[in-house]
């Protein structure tokens, strides 16, 4: 078992979180949604797994490179 952090490309406000605590999610599937510049940018998972953490908020401001998300991959 391994624990991936999801972390984000850009500086942006987190606009929609997508998936929940919990959740099966696949390689490249949003996990949330940023906005940034009126723009809605995907962060999506680096791997396939369950996600066990969510590190961030609706309206919370990230930065380049935040960890908003933990995925444990078997």
């Amino acid at each position: 078992m391994a624990l991936i952090d999801v972390k984000t490309e850009i500086t942006g406000n987190v606009w929609k979180i997508l998936a929940k605590v919990g959740d099966e999610v696949e390689e490249d599937e949003p996990i949330l949604i940023l906005e940034s510049m009126k723009m809605e940018i995907p962060v999506s998972a680096p791997d396939s797994g369950t996600l066990v953490e969510i590190l961030t908020e609706p309206e919370a401001t990230v930065v380049e490179g935040t960890v908003v998300a933990r995925i444990k991959v078997d």
